[in-house]
């Protein structure tokens, strides 16, 4: 009972988080709220951390004894992905401009981009020019990086899903907003894994 009730909690909350920033819902929101749709972003980020908290709680309270740990051989692999996923999030934070992730630019210009970057365009240099996401490529790295408990295998695999779903609702929105221009970016560097630019550097030699 008790992983049927932390399905049901981590469904709901990704479920809700993905409704909460479909196109439907934010242009809703816009035409509802006018000018103060500009407070959105800093409410659904205090949202998400006050509705994932006892989601958090809960879940903690019902680990168990791993199945799985990275130990002996697996070990560097385990440091490889922790590494990699911190190093992706910090090359993330170079182009992304925090005061806008937190929604406190928004607030203060009156004008909400899709991106989150320092100038609100596409840009295509550093660990964007490899993935289009790199907080959630680090995400799906680090998330995997753990040893696995029942709890944390029903966790990992709806966050999983949750950042896939998230990120295409996402793309929805970049591709109304900047139209070719992003779709022209989709074509050439990948989602969350570096197909596209592995491939470039393969040929390259």
């Amino acid at each position: 009972m008790k992983f049927l009730f932390l399905i049901a909690f981590w469904t709901a909350f990704s479920f809700l988080h993905s409704f909460m920033i479909t196109p439907a819902f934010t242009d809703f929101l816009k035409k509802r709220t006018g000018t103060y749709y500009r407070y959105y972003r800093l409410f659904y980020n205090l949202f998400s951390f006050l509705t994932l908290s006892p989601v958090l709680i809960y879940s903690y309270h019902i680990q168990e004894k791993p199945f799985f740990t990275w130990q002996g051989y697996l070990l560097p692999l385990r440091y490889l992905l922790l590494l990699s996923g911190l190093w992706i999030f910090y090359a993330g934070s170079r182009h992304y401009n925090m005061r806008t992730f937190l929604g406190i630019n928004q607030i203060n210009e009156g004008v909400n981009h899709g991106l989150i970057n320092t100038s609100g365009t596409i840009v295509k240099g550093g660990i964007l020019g490899v993935v289009r996401h790199p907080f959630y490529s680090g995400s799906f790295l680090l998330i995997w990086a753990g040893n696995l408990d029942t709890t944390r295998l029903i966790i990992n695999s709806i966050l999983s899903l949750y950042l896939v779903i998230g990120t295409l609702l996402e793309e929805q929105k970049l591709l109304a907003e900047f139209g070719d221009v992003y779709r022209d970016y989709q074509k050439e560097v990948s989602m969350f894994f570096p197909w596209k630019y592995i491939q470039r550097k393969i040929k390259s030699i």
